[in-house]
C-alpha cells in the first residue's frame, strides 16, 4: 500500500494530466465542432462555470460524507468525460460537456486540497506546495502526451479514450492509500459531537484569505494567457520562441513548489506568501517595463517562482483557519475560498483582454504585477484578522 502523502501527491498529478490533456487540444478540438474564435470562447466558458458551480458544493460534500469518496468520485469522473469531449460535434455540445468536466474537476481539485490538508495534519509537515508541484508536473505530462497525440494525427476521441482507461486504473490502485477521513455523517451516527463554526461567509479572515487565492489567480492567469502575445507583439520575439515564456514560468513555479517543505518550515507561511508575491510583481514589472527580450524571459521566471505558493498555503490556511478541536475540519473553508479564486480564472483573462485592447499587452500585465503586489497587504490583513479571532474575549464581555 502506498503512502498517504504519496497516493495524494499522486492524484493531484492526475488532476494536472487532465487539464493539460483537454488544454492542449483547443485547437483541435475547435476544428472539430467548427467553432469561429467568438465561439470557442463562449464554449470554453462552460468550464469556468463548472468550476464555480462545483467548488462550494463540494466543500460541503466532503464535510458530510469525507474527502476520500468525493476525491475518487472527481477524479474517475472527470477521466470518463474526457472521451465524450471527442464525440462533440458543435460549440454548443463542446460547452456543455466542458462544463460538466468543470463539474468534476472542480470537485476534485476541493476534494484533493482537502485531503492534502489532512494528510500535513497527520504527518505535521508543510507539504502543501510539494502537492501542488504534483499538479504542475501533470499539467506538464499531459500537454506533452497531448503534443505526441497530435504528432501521430490521433484524434481528440482517441487521444482522450486512452487516456481515461490508463486514469481510472490509476484512480483505482490508489483508492485504498487515500486517507480515510470520516465526514460529519458517519461521526454522528457513531456517536461523536460535531460541532460546527460559524459560516465561512461570516468571517473576514476567509474573505481575505479568498481574495488572495484570487489576485493570485489573476496574476497567474495574465502569464499564462498574454506572455507568448506579449513576446511577439512588444518585444519582437519570434513565435517559436515566444512559447517559451509561459513554460519558463510553469517550470519556475513547478520547481519551486518542490522546495515548498523547506522553505515554510524556515520562513513561515505568511512571510512565503510576502516574499512570493513581492518577487512575481518585480519580475512582471521588470518584464514590461525594460525592452530588452531576455528580460523578459527573466521576469516570466520571477513570476512563476514568486507565485508558486500563494494558492497552495492559502489552501492551507484556509484549512487551518477551519481545524476543529479534535482535530478534523477545514472542508467548508477550503470550498468557499476556491470558490473566490476560481472568479479569478473566470474574470481575469477577459479583464486583462480588455485593458490590452485599451493600453496595450505592457500595461496588461503591469496591472496584474499590481495586482499581485495586492497580496501582501492582504497577507497583513489576514494575520490581523486571525489575531482577532484567536483573541480570548475581554474579562467581561458578553460573549456569543
Amino acid at each position: 500500500m502506498l503512502a498517504k502523502s504519496t497516493a495524494v501527491f499522486i492524484v493531484f498529478v492526475l488532476n494536472g494530466v487532465v487539464f493539460g490533456s483537454w488544454a492542449a487540444r483547443v485547437p483541435a478540438l475547435a476544428v472539430q465542432v467548427g467553432a469561429t474564435p467568438a465561439g470557442l470562447g463562449l464554449s470554453l466558458f462552460g468550464v469556468s462555470v463548472g468550476l464555480i458551480v462545483a467548488a462550494p458544493i463540494a466543500g460541503r460534500l466532503c464535510a458530510a460524507f469525507g474527502s476520500r469518496a468525493v476525491m475518487v468520485l472527481g477524479a474517475a469522473t472527470g477521466f470518463v468525460v474526457l472521451p465524450v469531449l471527442g464525440l462533440t460535434t458543435s460549440p454548443l455540445q463542446l460547452g456543455l460537456v466542458l462544463f460538466v468536466l468543470g463539474l468534476t474537476v472542480g470537485t476534485l481539485d476541493v476534494s484533493m486540497n482537502i485531503a492534502a490538508v489532512t494528510v500535513t495534519r497527520l504527518l505535521d509537515r508543510p507539504l502543501m506546495p510539494v502537492f501542488h508541484a504534483g499538479f504542475s508536473v501533470g499539467g506538464l505530462l499531459g500537454s506533452l502526451a497531448a503534443a505526441f497525440a497530435a504528432a501521430l494525427q490521433w484524434s481528440p476521441l482517441r487521444q482522450f479514450s486512452i487516456l481515461a482507461v490508463l486514469g481510472v486504473v490509476a484512480v483505482a490502485l490508489v483508492v485504498t492509500s487515500l486517507p480515510a477521513d470520516a465526514g460529519e455523517r458517519s461521526r454522528t451516527r457513531s456517536g461523536d459531537v460535531v460541532v460546527a463554526g460559524p459560516s465561512p461567509v461570516r468571517r473576514p479572515v476567509l474573505w481575505l484569505l479568498a481574495l488572495i487565492a484570487l489576485f493570485s489567480a489573476v496574476a497567474e492567469g495574465a502569464s499564462a494567457d498574454w506572455s507568448a502575445l506579449f513576446l511577439v507583439r512588444d518585444r519582437g520575439v519570434p513565435d517559436s520562441l515566444a512559447a517559451a515564456g509561459y513554460s519558463v514560468f510553469s517550470i519556475a513555479m513547478a520547481l519551486t513548489r518542490l522546495s515548498g517543505e523547506r522553505v515554510e518550515r524556515r520562513w513561515g507561511p505568511y512571510r512565503m506568501l510576502v516574499f512570493g508575491a513581492s518577487l512575481a510583481a518585480v519580475g512582471l514589472l521588470a518584464a514590461v517595463t525594460v525592452p530588452v527580450p531576455v528580460v523578459a524571459y527573466v521576469g516570466f521566471a520571477f513570476a512563476g517562482v514568486g507565485l508558486a505558493f500563494s494558492f497552495p498555503v492559502t489552501m492551507s490556511l484556509a484549512g487551518a483557519a477551519g481545524r476543529r478541536a479534535d482535530g478534523t475540519g477545514g472542508e467548508r473553508e477550503i470550498g468557499f475560498v476556491t470558490t473566490i479564486a476560481y472568479a479569478g480564472f473566470l474574470g481575469g483573462p477577459p479583464l486583462l483582454g480588455q485593458l490590452a485592447q485599451w493600453s496595450g499587452l505592457g500595461f496588461a500585465l503591469g496591472a496584474a504585477a499590481v495586482i499581485a503586489a495586492l497580496i501582501v497587504p492582504a497577507v497583513v490583513l489576514v494575520i490581523r484578522a486571525r489575531h482577532r479571532e484567536c483573541a480570548p474575549p475581554a474579562v467581561g464581555a458578553p460573549t456569543m
